[in-house]
Formats: structure tokens, sequence, C-alpha cells
């Protein structure tokens, strides 16, 4: 970079060039003395009128400089272009100056020659030159100007003389005035490297001192002797101090005691942490320590070793994360409705419980269920099902204490783990006890709700179990307190798992039967009363187990149920009838009994469509059988679904009427074509007149309702006789007509007419069975 030239500088850098030309202006009054005074001597020597103008000439020149430059402030120049105006105007100034010098000495040399004026202006030029460069560094233009104005009349006054030396002596003098500008440009590198590198240390100590500032730690730097050497103004707002100077020279253990003056810290505190810094500054290493205030406040130190013997301590207010991670913690680990340890929290306390003190003590773990929960969520709302989760933890958390947990485990299930257990007759006094102080009602939301609970419980050794293990038990006897009617509580015995293992084999066994189609249809004849012939018949499905044989619907569907493969069973069964019934003689239709799980599904009219067009089966020879649980679950998708059956030309039968609800409303707002009446209105039908009453009230209803009726259980011939005679049905059906038949069966009894006839028909009309 050519630093001669302003453009080749920065802006700034060349303001400061200029200002300095205008500072210590005073050693230009000692020029015009010395000045001066040659000219007064050389006039005092020589006599000559001119030297003595040209001393008065100098004199008024340097002074005239001298108050030109005191007018100007060098703070003033601050811009460029202001810089551009008052270096022209000092220019102007040394130019006028210069020359006057440069006349002294050729007028010396040449005009007037004198010996002693010759060395007297020699003598001045070479003193003048010296301030050349060294004042007037800060303008090229200037040095260059007062390099020729003073030094070239001397060169020029030589080289007049006319002799050869003097000749060569004045030119040997040129060479001098581009020493001087070099000397000058000398001076400019110099400082503009020293003013180029200032900058950059300001500006590297600037952002230091911004980062060092704005940081969100406190910062101290501790020098050799353990003292602190650099603070930054966070540690100063955080030490409670003014500014980060009133931290220089203290110790660590100056600091740490401003916080046990002010009651935060205490004294065996101040001490650990100071150890502990202390240490890691002296071993070089990183080390964190956490301090809770007594104000509630947190605050963590980091120590480490700094360079060039320094040890950085920073230190910042981590309440606010250590709030955060303490909630997480508890967010983690307890429960957010109840405030009770959660499932993973709850196993984990256990778990360290049983894995500490006497392996050879007794320990118990107790499940609560609350009973009937879904339905408080269904009717009343999950708010008000969330407050009776809360009641229920509110009671159970009061039995809390030495040796006893209690956790929500999910949902409305609890569990209840004790330590120390003297005895079976022990564990169940507690239990018992905990059972009877959460009977009661509570009022949520301004609704009376009874609690209600079932439970299961488990009392091992410790050395014999583990949590997992006693949990899977617990819960097995639960399930058994909620066979024997729920608000109870069984304590596990060994028969529940060998029960509950066979349980899970069966289900396995099921669900490869379902999908290996390993289950077969039966189908249960449903008589006319007016013919006394095969007009219907039921599909039913069994399952012949390969080692427990023959499994009753009653166990096997139930457990379809549960495990959600109903609705394969049932579309096997549908397919299989439709595919049988196409094979009967025209009249015969079969029954297919659907469960609520596939009313839940819009595929239900879809598989009914492709039973009877795989199986070219008549949509008016299929009946489809719903059940009130299906209607229940949802009424207004359940008559859509109805309805497009219908369209189909499918008829539709109401399955077990009388078992549940039996809302009379589904009877003329289903588009029905018949009701079953469930065999429950027959038990004692024979011998009580008031049951004939209900029975015969019940057909004459649906009989004005236009639907057909079918009564189901018919076992005995009384009963169909008392049927026959009184209540007229349409169909009826019972193991008084044998029980289920295969598909042959029922094929080759279709047009069989069966001897009860006899006492409804002349001899001639009867038919063998």
């Amino acid at each position: 970079m050519n630093i001669d030239r302003p453009d080749d500088i920065s802006e700034d850098v060349y303001v400061g060039f200029v200002r300095s030309l205008f500072r210590d202006a005073g050693i230009l009054l000692v020029g015009a003395f010395t000045q001066g005074a040659m000219g007064l001597l050389v006039y005092w020597k020589t006599s000559a009128a001119i030297y003595l103008a040209l001393a008065i000439l100098m004199v008024a020149a340097s002074i005239g400089r001298y108050l030109a430059i005191r007018r100007v402030s060098p703070d003033t120049i601050v811009t460029y272009e202001s810089a551009l105006a008052w270096e022209r105007y000092y220019i102007v100034a040394g130019t006028i100056h210069g020359s006057a010098v440069g006349l002294f000495a050729f007028v010396c040399l040449y005009v007037v020659p004198d010996l002693f004026g010759e060395i007297a202006a020699v003598s001045l030029v070479l003193a003048s030159t010296i301030t050349i460069a060294g004042r007037n560094f800060g303008s090229r233009k200037m040095v260059a100007i007062l390099s020729v104005s003073v030094v070239a009349p001397i060169a020029v006054g030589l080289m007049l003389k006319g002799d050869v030396y003097n000749v060569i002596l004045g030119l040997f003098v040129i060479p001098f005035m581009f020493t001087i500008n070099k000397m000058a440009h000398l001076v400019r590198k110099v400082l503009f490297t020293a003013i180029s590198e200032e900058k950059k240390a300001n500006r590297i100590a600037q952002r230091f001192n911004r980062a060092l500032n704005t940081m969100s730690h406190g910062l101290v730097m501790l020098g050799p002797d353990g003292r602190v050497a650099v603070a930054n103004a966070e540690a100063a707002h955080l030490m409670s101090l003014k500014s980060p100077d009133a931290l220089l020279g203290r110790s660590i253990h100056g600091l740490l005691m401003r916080g046990v003056a002010g009651g935060m810290l205490a004294p065996k505190d101040c001490r650990y942490i100071e150890a502990q810094l202390t240490r890691a500054l002296r071993e070089g290493r990183d080390r964190k320590v956490l301090v809770s205030l007594a104000n509630g406040q947190h605050y963590e130190f980091s120590a480490r070793e700094g360079s060039q013997e320094l040890g950085v301590i920073t230190f910042e207010d981590v309440t606010a994360r250590v709030e955060a991670e303490d909630k997480i913690r508890f967010m983690a680990r307890y429960d957010s409705l109840t405030g009770l340890p959660n499932r993973a929290y709850f196993q984990e306390l256990i778990g360290e419980a049983m894995a500490s003190g006497d392996l050879e003590r007794l320990c118990g773990l107790a499940v609560l269920d609350l009973d009937d929960f879904k339905s408080v969520n269904d009717t009343l709302g999950h708010p008000v099902g969330d407050g009776l989760i809360y009641a229920v933890a509110e009671r159970l958390a009061a039995v809390t204490g030495p040796g006893v947990t209690v956790s929500r485990f999910g949902g409305d299930e609890f569990m209840i783990f004790f330590d120390r257990v003297e005895d079976e007759s022990h564990l169940t006094s507690q239990i018992d006890e905990i059972f009877f102080d959460l009977q009661g009602e509570v009022d949520v939301a301004g609704h009376g709700l009874r609690i209600q609970a079932s439970g299961g419980a488990m009392l091992s050794r410790v050395r014999d179990t583990d949590v997992d293990a006693m949990i899977v038990k617990a819960d097995l006897a639960l399930y058994k307190a909620k066979e024997f009617g729920k608000n109870t509580w069984r304590l596990f015995q060994a028969s529940m798992d060998a029960a509950f293992r066979d349980r899970q084999l069966m289900k396995a066994d099921l669900r490869t039967a379902v999908e290996s189609k390993g289950l077969r249809v039966v189908y249960q004849p449903i008589v006319a009363m007016s013919t006394m012939r095969i007009a219907s018949c039921e599909a039913l499905c069994r399952w012949d187990h390969p080692d427990l044989g023959p499994i009753s619907p009653s166990i096997f569907i139930p457990l379809a149920e549960e495990m959600g493969i109903i609705s394969e069973i049932s579309t096997f069964v549908l397919q299989a009838a439709c595919a049988e019934c196409v094979k009967w003689p025209d009249p015969t239709s079969v029954s297919v009994n659907l469960s609520a799980k596939d009313f839940r599904s819009s595929g239900i009219v879809q598989k009914v469509r492709d039973a009877l067009a795989g199986s070219g089966l008549a949509a008016g020879r299929l009946e489809i059988e719903v059940t009130e649980t299906a209607l229940l679950d949802d009424k207004s998708l359940t008559r859509q679904y109805i309805e497009e059956l219908k369209r189909l030309g499918v008829r539709i039968a109401l399955d077990d009427f009388g078992t549940g609800y039996s809302s009379l409303s589904y009877l003329h707002r289903l588009p029905l074509d018949k009701v079953k009446i469930d065999r429950s209105f027959l038990m004692d039908v024979t011998q009580n007149p008031s049951s004939l009453a209900l029975l015969k009230g019940v057909v004459e209803l649906i009989r004005v309702l236009g639907l057909n009726v079918t009564i189901e259980g018919v076992e005995t011939y009384e009963q169909l006789k008392i049927l026959t005679h009184s209540i007229k049905p349409d169909m009826v059906q019972g193991f008084l007509f044998g029980s289920a038949l295969t598909a042959s069966g029922i094929g080759t009894m279709a047009t069989t007419v069966w001897p009860f006839a006899i006492d409804k028909k002349p001899a001639g009309k009867r038919a063998l069975s």
C-alpha cells in the first residue's frame, strides 16, 4: 500500500495524520527565535540591510505559521473532507515559512556572499530539515514543498557561483531533498503500522470486552496469586456489585464469603465449593459444582485452568433450569392427575425396596380396579371420570407410609405395595381396611358417585419373586374377583395361574382354528307351527379341539370377542350357511347371528352381499339376527346398516328379546321382520299363570306391530302344547325338535313333519319323522 497517497489509506488514518500537523505548534516559536537571531548575526557581520529584512521576514513567517496552526483545534478535524481542507490551509502557511528560510540561504550563498553568512545559511537549513520530516510527516505535499523551498535554494546558489567545485557541491545537495522525503515516508510508514496495529488491537479488545460483558455467565479470571485479574459485568451483577472493577483483587474465598455474609450460603458449603474449585484449578481439569442458595436460587460454578497461569471460573444462575429439570423429573415419575408414583417409577421404587433388606421377609402387592368406570366416562364425561380417579387417589394416599407405597398404574387401576407383611392374615386385614375406607360416595362436579372397586393381591417371599411376577399374579386374582361379581378382592392362588395359562393356550388354539378354518357349522331347526316342518334353521358355530374335544360356544365365543376375532368367525359362519342353504329345498331359509362388533363396521353390508353373491343364494332365504347389544352401541349407525341390508332383500330378526333392556322402541323404529323371544319366558310357563300371561301379552304386542314371532327354548311337549293352544307363535325352536344337525341332515329333514302334529291335524295328514 502506498501510504503517501490519501486515497490509499483509510480515511480515519488520514484524518489522524492531518490532525498531527496542528499539534505542538510551540516548536515554531523556538524556530522563529533561532532564525531571527541567525539573520541578525549575519547582518551584524556584513552590515547588509537585506539580512535585517530577511531576519524580520523569517520571524514573521514563523510566528504567522504558529498563529495559523493555533487557530485550529485538532479535535475539530474529524471528517475526511475537513482534513483535506485543513491540509491545504496548513500547506499555505508552511510554504510561506519555507520560502522565507530558502530565500535567506540563497542570498547568503549568491546575492550577498559572505563566508560566515554561507556557514549560517547551511546551518539554518540543516536545522530546519530535521523539522521537515519530524513535524510535517502527516502531509506528503508539505514535506515535498518544504524540501524544495528550503533545500533547493542552497543547491541553486552553489551552482550559480560558476566554478566547478561549487556546481558539483550544489548537485550533491539535490539528493538531500529526496532523502528528506524518504525520511518522512519512513516516519509515516512506522506510524501507519502502529496505528493499524493499535486499531486492530482496539477492535480485538472491543470484541473481547463485548463478548465478555454480554455473556450470560459470570466470569472471573484468577492470576497466579489466586486473585481476580479479569471479571465481566454479569459476574458483578450476580455478586451484587456495581461494576466488574469491584471484583478485581479478590480471592475465591473472599467472593464466596460474600454469600456467607448475606446469609445465602452456609459456611460448610462455602468451604466445599472453595475446595472443589481450587482443586479443579490446581489439577487443570474441568469441574462443575451446583450450589443451592437459601433463597431458592441455584448457581452452577465451573472451574478450568486457563493459559499463562490464569484460572477461569464461570458461574450462572441456573434456577430456571434446575426447576425445569425437577419438573421434568416429577412428570417422568409421578402421575399428573393424582400426584402418585406412575407405573415406571413405582416399579423402580419397589424393585429397589425388594433388593434391599431381609430377603426372607414377606411382601404383598394389591391391584385395585374401579368397577364400571367406563360408564362414568361415557355418561358423565372424562372430566367427571378424572374427578373420580382423583377422589380415589386421595383416599388411597392416606394409607401411604413406611413400608406402604401407592401408585396409579394407569387408567382406573391402582397398585399398593406392602414391604413387610407378617403373614396372610396381616395382608388380608390391611387390604380389607383399605376396601372399607374406600367405600362411600364422593361428590364430583355436583354428581354423587359411589366408589366401587375390585382387587387382586399377591403374597410372596421377597427371595422367591420379583415385581413383574407379582403384578401378573395380582392381576390374575383381580380377574377372578371380577368373575365373582366385582366389589370384592381375591388373594392369588396357584390354581389361578394354571387357569390363566390354560386360557392363554386356548386363545392360541382358537386363533389357529379360525385361521385354518378348523371350525364347523351346524344348524338348529326352526319349525313352523302351522306345518310342523322345518321352515328355517339357525346356523351355529362349533369347535372341536384336537386335545380337549368339543368346546362349548359359551366358552370360545367370549374368548373370540376378547381377542377381537369374532368378526372372522361371523364371516366364516355366514359364508358356510349361505353355501349350504342354497342346496336345501327352496322354502327352507337360514338364520345367521352377527355380533355387535360386526355392526360397528360399514363392511357388514358388503360382507353379506359377498356371501350371497358367492353362494348364489336368494336374499329372501337369508335372515340376519341382531342382538340388543348391537343396537345399544350406536342406534343410528345400526339402523343405517339394517336398512341397507333390507334393501338387499335380507330379512332381519331381533334375537334374544327379553334378555337385555328389551326396549319396545326397537320394535317399531327399526325395520325388523321377526322377533325371537328368549327361552327365559318358557322357564315356568306350564306352572305359573303369570308367566303365561306375560308371554301371551308380549306375543300379542309383537303381532300388533306386524312382526313374526319365534319362541326359543322349547324343550318339552307340555311347553309346545301350551304354545299351540294359548300363544300361537309363528315358529318355535328348541331341543324338543332334536339337537343341531349337519347341513346334510337339514336337507334330509326339510320335508319331514314332526309327529307332534298329531294333535293338530287329521289322521290322514300324519307323517313320520
